[in-house]
């Protein structure tokens, strides 16, 4: 791809040319940052352009968001037991399903970020749980 767009007025701007190259890319998933090398094609006067997909690259950036994932899920464990709460208590204080912290420690399901938040709190504020309990 990057030699069908190499030399070509970038249609993105319409003002600079692409260039063959690589380039720096940050990817943020959940508060955690992922940099790595893409090859591409990319303007010199917009800075952007045309990425080359790289499998290896995609494989580590997916390899990247399952570890992040499987952070969060132990969190969420963590916290659910220093609580001492079983999963069906922690799911009913998060307003979820009977089973949804058993996914959620399993890493089958995606907990959204209002239950990370609500037990992000609860583990620097324990006290809090007999407001939400009553």
């Amino acid at each position: 791809m990057t030699k069908k767009w190499n030399e070509k007025s970038c249609p993105l701007c319409k003002e600079g040319v692409l260039h063959a190259g690589t380039k720096t890319v940050t990817q943020n998933y959940k508060g955690h940052s992922y940099l790595s090398e893409v090859k591409g094609a990319f303007c010199d006067h917009c800075s952007d352009g045309f990425i080359e997909f790289d499998e290896a690259e995609e494989i580590a950036w997916l390899a990247f968001r399952d570890r992040i994932d499987a952070e969060e899920a132990a969190e969420l464990a963590r916290i659910r037991k220093k609580l001492k709460l079983t999963q069906l208590e922690a799911a009913r204080l998060a307003g979820g399903g009977k089973n949804a912290f058993s996914r959620y420690e399993r890493g089958q399901a995606k907990p959204v970020a209002a239950v990370l938040n609500l037990f992000r709190l609860l583990d620097k504020h324990p006290d809090l749980i007999k407001e939400l309990v009553a």
